[in-house]
C-alpha cells in the first residue's frame, strides 16, 4: 500500500492495524470512531496539529518493511 496525505485513516487501519501504533504516538486515540476512519490524514493531522508528511512518510516506511 502506498500512502498519501488524502488516504483514509480506516483504509490504512484495514491493510494493517499494526499502523495504528503511528496515529496514537501522535496523539489520535479516536481511532475507533466512525467519524475519524473516514477521514484523510492530512484532515486529521490539521484537527491534531500534526505534520501529516512526517506520518505518511511513517506510513509507507511500516508498509516498505511488509514487502
Amino acid at each position: 500500500m502506498v500512502v498519501t496525505k488524502k488516504s483514509i485513516i480506516g483504509e490504512v487501519l484495514d491493510a494493517d492495524m499494526e499502523t495504528a501504533q503511528y496515529f496514537l504516538a501522535i496523539g489520535m486515540h479516536c481511532l475507533g470512531c466512525p467519524a475519524s476512519r473516514g477521514e484523510s490524514i492530512e484532515d486529521a493531522c490539521a484537527v491534531h496539529g500534526t505534520d501529516p508528511d512526517e506520518l505518511v512518510e511513517k506510513l509507507n516506511a511500516h508498509f516498505a518493511k511488509k514487502n
